[in-house]
């Protein structure tokens, strides 16, 4: 059975460049160009292991929005925030949310993914 992540870049070279990535590493992935497509699929019928969001998007919701949503639709699902900017400059995050600093390498997205997921 895959394990379903929401990856949510709005960045298209960089969210397809993942996309592809995950999909390579068996990971059953969907993606959103911004928060409000992330809460649109996590408000439809697939129940996601992993959320991984950027924090800073367009269209007046933020990741931080995307994990606040994760939290009530889908508790079981785990979720990974990414930033350019320090966590410092960050708003506090919930202890669940994990943050991946930006630019990060692919297999340290990976390893994370795989260390949340046990």
């Amino acid at each position: 059975m895959p394990i379903h992540v929401l990856f949510v870049e709005d960045e298209a070279d960089l969210r397809t460049v993942v996309v592809e990535a995950l999909t390579d590493q068996g990971f059953a992935v969907t993606a959103a160009s911004n928060g409000v497509e992330a809460i649109s699929e996590l408000r439809g019928g697939i129940q996601y292991s992993m959320v991984v969001t950027d924090v800073c998007m367009p269209e007046g919701v933020s990741g931080l929005d995307v994990a606040a949503e994760v939290a009530h639709s889908q508790p079981q699902a785990r979720v990974m925030v990414v930033s350019g900017l320090p966590r410092a400059q960050l708003p506090p995050l919930p202890p669940s949310v994990r943050y991946l600093p930006k630019p990060y390498r692919f297999s340290q997205l990976i390893r994370a993914i795989h260390e949340e997921l046990g």
